[in-house]
């Protein structure tokens, strides 16, 4: 079961009450991803979003996923054992 807690907004953070809570929720899984606090299928969970609407989120908040050399060469090998 997951945790709850309560927030107070300071009255300058204008966003409708209907979209708070899940405007809260994507702002922190786009924040816990970026700092390697959260898998990609955690944060995309926990923002209520599809695999790809996450992708999709972090480009355009410029937020990218990362993909270093090893994962380069073992997704080289793979395409390498399919022809």
């Amino acid at each position: 079961m997951g945790k709850k807690i309560v927030v107070e907004l300071p009255g300058m953070v204008r966003i409708p009450d209907e979209e708070i809570e899940k405007r809260i929720k994507v702002e922190l899984a786009i924040r816990l991803y970026e700092k390697g606090i959260l898998s990609l299928g955690q944060a995309r969970r926990l923002a209520g979003l599809s695999k790809w609407e996450f992708i999709e989120l972090l480009a355009k908040e410029g937020a990218g996923i990362p993909y270093d050399e090893e994962e380069l060469e073992n997704d080289l090998g793979v395409l390498e054992g399919l022809s």
